[in-house]
């Protein structure tokens, strides 16, 4: 024996290689080595999740540290730190937001709401949201100051913490889809402790490079979007699902951009 504990032959290490692994193909595009999505990945793959946000958030500081390099404008700035996001995550979170604002927009009963989240097509509500969204968080990007990188790290690691969390403590909307999945083959307790940790150390992060008041308003926005998410999942859904967990991740970041422009002006 090496100390390793193993399961089925497995090495336990192993297992969370593979979870972080399958956690960045599916959260990221991020070129990864293909990896089976076998039951011990996907085991811890949700705790590597707030990795995935800061790796998105070390990409976003490059690109700010470039754009005063090349001195770009104010428009070129907020356009890419605007869209670098949604390149490197494929969209996903986005498109639950999508599929959300379109649900909620419908005014229809649970059940209809759950139809119009699988439904693959695009409504009207949805587009209209989109361009919404990009116009304030565009807005607030372009209102950062110097001293919001690297701070905005934690922009894209403390929702995707409270996102993680929900996905296995929130009761689900449906049996099937991505966040069942997810959390029907999690390891509940590790994606709890990791979830925690991540949360802590994403404000201690926000303290330290964006000042201790900056990293609470920042903190109290995150959790004032995780409280409405929560209410809307289990009122009007009945419980969450992955579009549900990609609306809330979506809101977080833009309110947490916001609050930190206004605290790095």
């Amino acid at each position: 024996m090496n100390g390793t504990s193993e399961t089925n032959g497995q090495p336990e290490s192993g297992r969370w290689w593979q979870g972080f692994w399958i956690a960045c193909s599916m959260y990221s595009r991020f070129p990864v080595p293909q990896t089976r999505w076998t039951r011990a990945g996907m085991k811890y793959a949700l705790c590597f999740f707030p990795l995935v946000g800061a790796a998105i958030g070390a990409c976003v500081c490059l690109m700010a540290w470039l754009a005063r390099k090349l001195s770009l404008g104010s428009v070129a700035f907020a356009g890419i730190g605007t869209a670098l996001p949604l390149l490197l995550t494929g969209g996903i979170h986005m498109d639950g937001f999508l599929d959300t604002v379109d649900a909620r927009s419908s005014c229809q009963p649970r059940e209809r709401k759950l139809e119009i989240l699988k439904d693959p097509h695009t409504g009207a509500f949805a587009i209209i949201g989109c361009g919404v969204y990009l116009l304030l968080y565009g807005s607030a990007f372009s209102e950062l100051g110097q001293n919001a990188f690297p701070a905005i790290v934690g922009v894209y690691v403390m929702p995707r913490a409270l996102s993680g969390w929900s996905l296995v403590r929130l009761p689900k909307a449906r049996r099937d889809g991505l966040a069942s999945t997810f959390a029907g083959q999690a390891s509940d307790r590790a994606v709890e402790w990791s979830m925690a940790g991540w949360l802590a150390l994403s404000f201690l992060y926000l303290a330290v490079t964006a000042g201790a008041v900056a990293g609470v308003c920042m903190t109290l926005a995150a959790l004032a979007a995780f409280g409405w998410y929560c209410r809307v999942a289990k009122k009007e859904f009945g419980g969450t699902t992955g579009d549900l967990a990609g609306y809330f991740l979506q809101l977080a970041e833009l309110a947490m951009v916001a609050v930190l422009a206004v605290c790095s002006g």
